[in-house]
């Protein structure tokens, strides 16, 4: 059995119980970091030219509103 699993360590005593696993040899333990992207770059080609301007818009007007509060 050779599967691969991305997984998110979202409390450091997790990591540690991975490493223990991986002293029995049950698994091993891959380590890598993934870098953080820029929103623009991550959303770059979802939204069509004229969705994007609309939602541009959208979001400007609903600040204006918030101002008025």
């Amino acid at each position: 059995m050779n599967n691969t699993l991305l997984i998110e360590i979202t409390n450091p005593k997790a990591l540690g119980l991975l490493h223990e696993l991986e002293e029995l040899h049950l698994i091993k333990v891959l380590e890598t970091r993934t870098k953080e992207s820029k929103l623009s770059d991550k959303y770059r080609g979802v939204f069509t030219k004229e969705d994007a301007q609309s939602f541009n818009s959208h979001t400007q007007e609903m600040r204006n509103e918030w101002k008025g509060i």
